[in-house]
Protein backbone atom coordinates (compact mmCIF):
# COMPACT_ATOMS: atom_id res chain seq x y z
CA UNK A 1 0.00 0.00 0.00
CA UNK A 2 1.63 3.74 -1.06
CA UNK A 3 1.01 5.83 1.58
CA UNK A 4 2.56 9.25 0.14
CA UNK A 5 2.84 9.75 -3.34
CA UNK A 6 6.16 10.62 -5.73
CA UNK A 7 7.29 15.21 -5.01
CA UNK A 8 9.96 16.93 -6.29
CA UNK A 9 11.75 19.65 -3.86
CA UNK A 10 13.99 22.09 -5.20
CA UNK A 11 16.57 23.26 -2.57
CA UNK A 12 15.44 26.53 -3.06
CA UNK A 13 11.92 25.45 -1.36
CA UNK A 14 13.41 24.68 1.71
CA UNK A 15 14.66 27.67 4.47
CA UNK A 16 18.14 27.18 5.31
CA UNK A 17 18.81 26.23 9.00
CA UNK A 18 21.80 27.84 10.27
CA UNK A 19 20.86 27.16 13.93
CA UNK A 20 24.46 24.63 14.10
CA UNK A 21 26.71 26.10 11.53
CA UNK A 22 26.64 25.63 7.95
CA UNK A 23 23.62 25.48 5.64
CA UNK A 24 21.53 22.76 6.42
CA UNK A 25 18.77 21.95 4.03
CA UNK A 26 16.34 19.04 5.16
CA UNK A 27 14.40 18.80 1.59
CA UNK A 28 13.18 15.63 2.02
CA UNK A 29 11.14 14.64 5.03
CA UNK A 30 7.93 13.19 7.04
CA UNK A 31 6.47 16.73 6.43
CA UNK A 32 7.78 18.11 2.63
CA UNK A 33 6.98 14.30 1.19
CA UNK A 34 5.16 12.40 3.61
CA UNK A 35 8.62 10.28 4.29
CA UNK A 36 7.71 7.00 6.92
CA UNK A 37 11.64 5.62 7.03
CA UNK A 38 13.74 8.58 7.36
CA UNK A 39 14.98 12.12 6.14
CA UNK A 40 17.55 13.29 2.99
CA UNK A 41 18.93 16.57 2.84
CA UNK A 42 21.64 18.99 1.99
CA UNK A 43 24.85 20.50 3.65
CA UNK A 44 26.32 23.72 2.11
CA UNK A 45 29.25 24.56 4.60
CA UNK A 46 31.56 27.64 3.65
CA UNK A 47 35.34 27.48 3.58
CA UNK A 48 35.88 28.09 7.29
CA UNK A 49 32.89 26.94 8.76
CA UNK A 50 31.67 23.93 10.20
CA UNK A 51 28.34 22.15 11.32
CA UNK A 52 28.59 22.03 14.96
CA UNK A 53 29.39 18.35 17.20
CA UNK A 54 26.09 16.21 17.87
CA UNK A 55 24.99 12.72 17.66
CA UNK A 56 21.58 11.14 16.27
CA UNK A 57 20.23 8.18 18.97
CA UNK A 58 17.83 6.86 16.79
CA UNK A 59 19.29 7.20 13.44
CA UNK A 60 21.97 5.90 11.28
CA UNK A 61 22.91 9.22 9.32
CA UNK A 62 24.45 8.58 5.81
CA UNK A 63 26.75 11.11 3.91
CA UNK A 64 27.89 11.84 0.14
CA UNK A 65 30.35 14.45 0.07
CA UNK A 66 29.46 16.23 -3.54
CA UNK A 67 32.34 19.09 -3.90
CA UNK A 68 34.85 20.89 -1.58
CA UNK A 69 37.49 19.47 1.04
CA UNK A 70 35.69 18.25 4.54
CA UNK A 71 37.33 16.87 7.50
CA UNK A 72 34.76 14.91 10.18
CA UNK A 73 35.24 14.29 13.50
CA UNK A 74 34.35 11.17 14.36
CA UNK A 75 33.64 10.43 18.48
CA UNK A 76 37.15 13.39 18.48
CA UNK A 77 38.94 11.57 16.02
CA UNK A 78 39.43 13.86 12.44
CA UNK A 79 39.08 11.80 9.37
CA UNK A 80 39.39 14.05 5.66
CA UNK A 81 36.18 13.41 3.55
CA UNK A 82 36.66 14.30 -0.32
CA UNK A 83 34.49 14.49 -3.16
CA UNK A 84 32.67 11.42 -4.34
CA UNK A 85 33.38 9.90 -1.47
CA UNK A 86 30.42 8.43 1.23
CA UNK A 87 30.25 7.91 4.77
CA UNK A 88 27.82 5.79 6.65
CA UNK A 89 27.91 7.38 10.74
CA UNK A 90 26.28 4.63 13.34
CA UNK A 91 23.22 5.66 15.62
CA UNK A 92 24.89 7.38 19.13
CA UNK A 93 28.07 8.61 17.35
CA UNK A 94 28.88 12.18 17.82
CA UNK A 95 30.23 13.87 14.60
CA UNK A 96 31.30 17.87 13.16
CA UNK A 97 31.90 18.72 9.90
CA UNK A 98 34.04 21.31 8.93
CA UNK A 99 34.91 22.76 5.46
CA UNK A 100 39.17 22.70 5.72
CA UNK A 101 39.34 23.83 2.23
CA UNK A 102 38.69 27.35 0.04
CA UNK A 103 35.70 26.89 -1.59
CA UNK A 104 32.12 25.47 -0.85
CA UNK A 105 31.54 22.42 0.32
CA UNK A 106 28.25 20.40 -0.17
CA UNK A 107 27.18 16.93 0.89
CA UNK A 108 24.16 15.34 0.45
CA UNK A 109 22.90 13.38 4.05
CA UNK A 110 20.03 10.73 5.00
CA UNK A 111 18.95 9.66 8.26
CA UNK A 112 17.63 6.22 9.16
CA UNK A 113 15.02 5.25 10.68
CA UNK A 114 13.67 8.47 11.53
CA UNK A 115 13.38 9.18 15.85
CA UNK A 116 9.86 8.73 17.34
CA UNK A 117 9.74 12.81 17.22
CA UNK A 118 11.84 15.28 15.59
CA UNK A 119 13.03 16.68 18.84
CA UNK A 120 14.66 13.03 19.86
CA UNK A 121 16.40 13.02 16.56
CA UNK A 122 18.98 14.97 17.15
CA UNK A 123 21.57 15.56 20.19
CA UNK A 124 23.69 18.84 20.55
CA UNK A 125 27.10 18.40 22.01
CA UNK A 126 29.12 21.96 21.24
CA UNK A 127 27.07 25.21 21.14
CA UNK A 128 28.04 26.94 18.00
CA UNK A 129 27.98 30.64 17.78
CA UNK A 130 30.06 32.51 15.98
CA UNK A 131 33.37 31.27 14.42
CA UNK A 132 36.15 33.74 15.74
CA UNK A 133 37.58 36.14 12.49
CA UNK A 134 40.88 35.01 11.47
CA UNK A 135 42.98 37.81 9.46
CA UNK A 136 44.29 36.70 5.98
Amino acid sequence: MITSRPRIVDLSEVEPNTRRGGDLRALLTPATVGSTSGFMGVAIIQPGDRIGEHYHPHSEEFVYVVCGQLEVDLDGEPHPLQPEQGLMIPAHMRHRFRNTGKVESRIVFHLGPLAPTPPEGHVDTEETGPLPVTGS
